[in-house]
């Protein structure tokens, strides 16, 4: 059966933000060639590095374009993506996507090569501001309209629900990435830095834990999401994974940048106190992996059940299971530094390469999609259509009895 093809136009018109899942699984790739445990700093791996960083870039300028034509061309497009239950949530997959080129920006581009010097790291940090804006936005902003604007019911509920609030999680891990950056230039913006993103990172981990508890609730309740929805059991390990990756970094931080030399608190003046946070900051570190773990697992036998008497097509919901696997990789090769443990270090090179031949595999097929526009749906989009459609033939329904009912006999 063939599909129609879409216009350009009309892909703009179904292009929706979850789009911007393939910017952060693409990211998490860049990231982990720049992080594995074995060959680190080798030119194969720096170029392998670069490679996926420019490739994100590029997609990243691309998906930009699409989304301005998308409200420039279409500006009712925008309402009907806001108050969509579900399309609204993946705005928090913008911010997420961003960080992953902050953050490989400052690793491998500003500190490695020295690149821009400080004026490229202030930029930098900007960007990262600017980040934090979209985040916090998605993370009140977005849960709001969820909440005011938006009918929701738990039998319907999938782990989506998390995008809006780990945007402030990511967020988070950027500004401890940029913040040792930073402490060699301004020891007092890098520690701004890393109290505002220890403050993310709390309230992204406290938001996300109700939430899955709630989505363990209905996981019980109504049992795992038919079809491609099976896919969304993968992001839990997102808000774990990248939570722990943000507190260890966070804690290496604050080992640099305490004690405080100034002012007289007690605690801050400590001379031990960059030591003691480090140390917490590991255990909360291995503590997430543990859950990590944990929804790794469950995520598994939610997908062995349900292709065990299913299948199902190939959608764009496959990159979003890229990230968190990806995070969760990261966390564990970040753990085998912090610890120097051979265990980490090995499940962490293993779960890298499994997650760079997932990116591969849903790379290929998307690319054999793309050139038909099948592979581009809006969900609200079509809904909104349907009902136009239900309201045209149904005016003209009306019209036409009118017009029997007015001849004359």
């Amino acid at each position: 059966m063939s599909v129609p093809h879409k216009s350009l136009k009309q892909c703009a018109r179904h292009f929706t933000p979850a789009w911007f899942a393939a910017i952060m699984g693409t990211g998490a790739i860049s990231i982990l060639f720049h992080s594995f445990p074995y060959g680190q700093g080798s030119q194969a791996l720096q170029i392998f590095t670069y490679i996926f960083f420019f490739l994100n870039l590029a997609l990243f300028i691309i998906f930009n374009a699409f989304s301005i034509a998308r409200y420039i061309i279409f500006p009712d497009v925008w309402s009907l993506m806001i108050n969509h239950p579900a399309q609204s949530l993946f705005l928090g997959t913008y911010p997420m996507g961003a960080a992953t080129l902050i953050n490989v920006a400052v690793g491998l581009i500003y500190e490695d090569y020295g690149f821009g010097g400080k004026p490229f790291l202030y930029a930098l940090w900007a960007f990262w501001w600017l980040d934090v804006i979209i985040s916090l936005f998605c993370a009140f902003v977005v849960v709001h309209v969820m909440k005011a604007r938006q009918k929701h019911a738990l039998d319907k509920m999938t782990s989506i629900w998390l995008l809006p609030v780990v945007t402030l999680i990511v967020a988070s891990s950027s500004g401890g990435v940029i913040a040792p950056a930073m402490a060699e230039i301004n020891p007092s913006y890098a520690l701004l830095t890393l109290t505002v993103s220890a403050s993310l990172v709390f309230i992204g981990l406290g938001l996300a834990f109700m939430i899955l508890t709630t989505y363990l609730l209905r996981l019980i309740l109504y049992g795992v999401p038919a079809g491609p929805g099976v896919l969304s059991v993968f992001i839990p390990l997102g808000p774990m994974g990248q939570g722990g990756f943000s507190i260890l970094l966070l804690g290496q931080g604050f080992r640099t940048a305490l004690p405080l030399a100034y002012g007289d608190s007690p605690v801050l003046r400590l001379v031990a106190i960059g030591e003691i946070v480090d140390v917490v900051a590991l255990c909360v570190g291995m503590v997430l992996w543990a859950l990590a773990t944990m929804w790794l697992i469950y995520a598994l036998l939610a997908l062995y059940e349900v292709l065990r008497n299913t299948r199902f097509p190939f959608k764009q919901a496959f990159w979003g299971i890229i990230f968190p696997n990806g995070v969760y990789a990261n966390l564990t090769v970040q753990l085998s530094r912090t610890l120097d443990s051979q265990f980490f270090r090995i499940w962490g090179a293993i779960y890298s390469v499994a997650t760079l031949v997932l990116w591969v595999a849903v790379f290929t097929r998307t690319a054999t999609l793309v050139p038909h526009g099948a592979i581009f749906e809006s969900p609200c989009v079509d809904e909104y259509d349907l009902q136009r459609a239900a309201a045209l033939a149904e005016k003209e329904k009306q019209a036409s009895q009118a017009s029997g009912a007015s001849t004359p006999v």
